[in-house]
């Protein structure tokens, strides 16, 4: 299983992006951080990359289960969306929690990364269809 889920968007980057946030806010996840990783490097690095940010989401509800069952999840946490472009064509991708936290080897999480995992494919799927 791959360690995230990804669609290609027929939309702006800037549409793709705002209907993630949308998305997010639908499925209960809050936006906990922002990175504009494009602005970085061009800061950082004085690189040119084309468009690319990164959502750190939570599901509050989920976050303080998986914490319940495993005190130091915090370190695989939260989970992140990206949106990027790359040839004229826009991304958006999410972590397969299932596959992130198996790392962890605990049965109760189990359950609780299936949840969120299914709603974080809702998300990239919604974001990335027109609505008509």
């Amino acid at each position: 299983m791959e360690y995230f889920y990804q669609h290609i968007s027929s939309l702006s980057f800037e549409e793709t992006l705002q209907r993630v946030r949308q998305n997010l806010a639908a499925e209960g996840f809050g936006i906990l951080c922002e990175i504009d990783v494009q602005a970085t490097m061009r800061e950082k690095l004085g690189k040119h990359i084309p468009p690319y940010r990164i959502l750190g989401a939570c599901n509050p509800t989920f976050a303080h289960q998986a914490l319940e069952a495993e005190p130091a999840l915090g370190v695989l946490l939260p989970c992140n969306v990206i949106v990027y472009e790359r040839e004229g064509r826009v991304f958006i991708a999410a972590v397969t929690p299932s596959v992130a936290l198996g790392v962890v080897r605990n049965d109760a999480l189990t359950p609780i990364a299936r949840e969120v995992e299914a709603r974080l494919k809702q998300v990239v799927e919604a974001a990335t269809q027109r609505r008509s």
